[in-house]
């Protein structure tokens, strides 16, 4: 799929002050999956009309895995773990950290509940890495990360009807209620735990004044959802989308919708 149309009759006109922002699992990729050889195209022609970002809860190995070794070089903004790790132009921007945040002993009292909880829970499968230290978060897996595709998959399936990561999330609140936190579920089978204010939104202040109108293209837009607050901020547009192909078609709609406007 290509950026076509009249957007394409215009490709030399860039939209000067609009920014497409994309989360990753899920949005330009299947989660935890490579991004189609298509998408990478359309984000390529995409960025001739408009300024492209993407914003995704991961650390930068993990979303240059997903979107190839280009990473900065085919994007205007990368915005790694909610845009804590902030890049524009290929240059890091910004770098923020939770150690520094919350303090050592938070962070361990933080972790040694979740491995205790972890531990006194009855689910199909367990494997390792349960909770994964991040610059900007903890990533907390009941299942743990090391566990295969397929296992990924079949405890996705197992939350949905028994709500494994929701009740965490309810436990999580009542424990660290003293610690100003936010407990967001992503993917399929981990929450992220951050300081409130540490969502996908953090990244808008690298842009909100560049660029007035913003589109955010997002899976996980329903409350809870890693994407929610970004979706719903007033800084933004956002898109509800349930796949890859959605994504492209919805942003080719706006692009459209753009090319017809100016």
């Amino acid at each position: 799929r290509r950026v076509h149309g009249e957007a394409q009759r215009n490709s030399m006109a860039k939209h000067a002050g609009v920014l497409f922002l994309f989360d990753v699992d899920g949005t330009l990729s299947l989660p935890r999956q490579d991004a189609l050889p298509n998408m990478l195209q359309f984000l390529k022609d995409l960025r001739q009309h408009v300024a492209i970002g993407v914003v995704g809860g991961s650390d930068f190995t993990k979303i240059k895995e997903q979107l190839g070794n280009g990473l900065l070089q085919n994007f205007d903004y990368v915005f790694t773990e909610n845009g804590l790790q902030a890049y524009k132009d290929g240059e890091l921007l910004a770098s923020q950290s939770i150690q520094t945040a919350l303090g050592e002993n938070n962070l361990q009292r933080i972790i040694n509940w979740c491995l205790h909880y972890i531990a006194d829970l009855q689910i199909p499968v367990k494997r390792g890495t349960f909770i994964e230290y991040r610059a900007g978060m903890l990533n907390v897996s009941p299942i743990g990360r090391n566990c295969s595709q397929a296992e990924r998959d079949a405890f996705f399936a197992y939350d949905k009807i028994h709500g494994i990561r929701a009740k965490m999330v309810t436990a999580m609140q009542q424990e660290f209620a003293d610690l100003n936190l936010k407990f967001s579920i992503g993917g399929q089978i981990s929450m992220d735990v951050f300081p409130v204010g540490w969502d996908k939104t953090y990244c808008l202040r690298f842009v909100e004044q560049q660029y007035p109108i913003i589109h955010f293209f997002g899976d996980r837009t329903d409350v809870g959802g890693n994407d929610h607050e970004i979706y719903a901020d007033p800084r933004t547009i956002g898109h509800k989308v349930v796949n890859p192909d959605d994504t492209m078609a919805q942003a080719q709609a706006v692009v459209d919708s753009l090319s017809q406007q100016s």
